[in-house]
């Protein structure tokens, strides 16, 4: 059976909603880079070094970082040849499949969320100013609260103007009460206070907002690392997330973003935004081939529900749903 034809299995067995979000989130990205992909593939009679240099130009303008470009060239080459492959057409399924296998690793399926039954789940989100923080946090307070649990919200980022208004507009629209204290407060102190009222009214979720003022870095830095440390202390082994809030729309930017704070804080994953406005997708898997941390929410769209958990193979037909669909 043919890639496309078992992805196409693979997608029917999900959620109709998941993939049509999947489909239209990536219509920028995809319109780019598999009408780019199907341009080089109508123009060439078979699969040569020109065919591989111009397929490598379409990946790097796609985003998917030089590093991971190499990588996955060189092993397209390899699996062409082992195949016998002459017909430029047959290298769409192989790069769907290697785009998979790159992301994937040993791991099947999303990069689920650590959440726990019967413990108090905290989660804390890091980045800079921007990037959709407060608005992640909003809409998987949403998505949380619609699976059924219980949520607070922390309101860490103590020093942006308006931080602590806007988390409060988003608690009130989806009904989930913000911990807070005066701006400018030491939120390290914000946490504390969120961590005892969590565990009074028994709450599931806590996620907490923290500062992102990057030009600030040593401070900032500092200010992360003495957070996570009165929240281990409250509750050994949290946080049990620390997810880093990206912009796609930023490319290659949110790489060295993702650098800087993976080697301040321990990330254990990527929620990257805005992946519905930028024909550069592919950054999710330059971020996760190079840097080792999984993406696992995505931005989709603007509505409530457009934040997503992170599926490869939904991203790949995203990617490609034109052809999956005709396979």
């Amino acid at each position: 059976m043919s890639f496309f034809k078992k992805l196409k299995e693979k997608i029917s067995q999900q959620t109709d909603s998941v993939t049509q979000k999947f489909k239209e989130g990536l219509t920028k990205t995809r319109n780019s880079f598999s009408e780019r992909v199907n341009d080089i593939v109508a123009r060439y009679r078979k699969v040569d070094e020109e065919f591989f240099e111009e397929l490598e130009e379409v990946l790097i303008t796609a985003d998917v970082g030089v590093t991971t470009v190499m990588e996955l060239i060189d092993e397209l080459k390899m699996e062409v040849k082992r195949r016998n492959i002459q017909d430029p057409k047959e290298v769409r399924a192989v790069i769907s499949e290697k785009l998979v296998e790159i992301y994937q690793g040993d791991e099947e399926g999303p990069s689920n969320l650590n959440i726990e039954e019967g413990r108090l789940n905290v989660i804390l989100f890091v980045g800079v100013n921007g990037v959709g923080k407060t608005t992640t946090i909003g809409k998987l307070a949403h998505k949380l609260k619609t699976e059924g649990k219980s949520v607070l919200l922390a309101a860490g980022d103590t020093f942006r103007a308006g931080a602590i208004e806007q988390l409060e507009v988003w608690g009130e629209r989806v009904g989930v009460d913000v911990i807070k204290q005066s701006a400018g407060s030491d939120p390290a102190a914000v946490m504390y206070d969120a961590i005892q009222a969590a565990r009074a009214r028994n709450v599931d979720v806590l996620l907490c907002d923290t500062a992102g003022r990057l030009q600030n870095k040593v401070n900032l830095m500092k200010e992360l690392e003495k957070v996570k440390r009165v929240i281990e202390r409250e509750i050994p082994g949290a946080p049990h997330e620390v997810l880093l809030v990206l912009d796609a729309t930023t490319g290659q930017n949110a790489m060295s973003q993702a650098k800087q704070f993976s080697e301040a804080t321990n990330v254990t994953g990527i929620a990257l935004t805005k992946l519905d406005g930028t024909a550069k997708g592919g950054i999710v898997l330059a971020i996760r081939n190079e840097l080792n941390i999984p993406v696992k929410l995505v931005g989709l769209g603007e509505k409530m529900d457009d934040l997503q958990p992170f599926d490869t193979e939904q991203y790949v037909y995203g990617l490609f749903a034109n052809l999956v669909e005709e396979a």
